[in-house]
């Protein structure tokens, strides 16, 4: 069974942050925009070193998602920051009507998503965004489970034609994933092989996949183990291979179960190989105020809870 190493908790906004800071020395192009976040999207580094390429909106999302259009007709690579909630939910018609619609070129990066912003409690918090912008057409959405990932796809994004959804969090988590890795946009990595179970996690999940895998491991049951990053466009042959390897499937995200990965595994499945499946996610629900621990367990969102779930799926085959 193959282990991963936990080389020193990072946040994932600080691999947001500093990716930016790279593509300001490599990509001369980009430029970026905030909602008066600065501190919180990890942008002061950007911003020393790049005065001139940045644009500080203040509290009027609604007008940022408007400029961020704009500046991409003069060929410039805008990324916008602010928090999930603000990113998605109280700008998605400007989104939609100036972003998606004429398929601009612009980088929605969205921090503080999910439950994990905790005290902050539920007004801050969204656990419907990945559903909001699966939905628009042209839209590509990101997940990313740690810091290096998530430094690497800001990186990657910036060569991607088109508008991406790119969503993360606030507080520290494991950082596994190589610092070195070359991310690629659809493509589904395969981090444990498995012949009982398939688990299909996503975002903070992943590490928690990985934590539950070496319990069913001492259990007896052999989970495998896939790391979408990538939610929309969905790497559909990698689920369903390893599907047909272990008959059952776990889906696991922070996020709303209507909506997210999910349902989206959901529709591959029913449509090419039907297939049980269990869902760790919010139950179509808001969140509330407390620790990241506190509501990652109480929401069900933990390596325990993928155990639970992939002992129950395997008894459904």
């Amino acid at each position: 069974m193959k282990t991963y190493t936990n080389t020193g908790s990072k946040d994932t906004r600080s691999g947001f942050g500093d990716g930016l800071t790279e593509l300001g020395r490599t990509n001369p192009n980009v430029v970026a925009l905030c909602a008066d976040l600065i501190g919180s999207l990890k942008m002061n580094q950007f911003i020393e070193e790049n005065p001139e390429r940045f644009f500080q909106i203040g509290i009027a999302e609604a007008n940022m998602m408007g400029i961020a259009a704009g500046l991409t007709i003069g060929g410039k690579i805008p990324f916008t920051g602010t928090f999930a909630n603000f990113s998605t939910g109280r700008v998605y018609d400007q989104i939609r009507q100036s972003i998606a619609y004429s398929d601009k070129n612009v980088k929605i990066c969205a921090s503080h998503a999910g439950l994990t912003l905790g005290e902050d409690g539920a007004t801050h918090q969204i656990l419907e965004d990945i559903g909001l912008m699966k939905m628009l057409p042209g839209m590509t959405v990101i997940n990313t489970c740690d810091y290096n990932q998530t430094k690497a796809a800001t990186i990657a994004i910036a060569d991607h034609d088109g508008p991406v959804y790119l969503r993360f969090g606030r507080p520290k988590v494991a950082n596994f994933t190589p610092a070195d890795q070359k991310f690629e946009i659809g493509k589904a990595l395969h981090l444990q092989d498995g012949k009982d179970v398939t688990i299909v996690a996503t975002g903070h999940l992943v590490w928690e996949a990985l934590e539950a895998a070496k319990v069913l491991n001492e259990k007896g049951i052999s989970a495998e183990v896939i790391n979408i990053h990538t939610i929309k466009p969905l790497d559909a042959n990698a689920i369903i291979e390893s599907v047909k390897k272990t008959k059952c499937v776990v889906t696991a995200e922070e996020h709303n179960k209507l909506g997210g990965l999910g349902e989206s595994v959901s529709r591959i499945l029913s449509q090419n190989q039907p297939t049980p499946q269990e869902f760790v996610a919010t139950d179509d629900t808001f969140g509330e105020s407390g620790t990241p621990a506190q509501l990652m367990e109480k929401y069900g969102l933990n390596a325990e809870a993928i155990v639970k779930a992939c002992e129950k799926v395997v008894k459904r085959k």
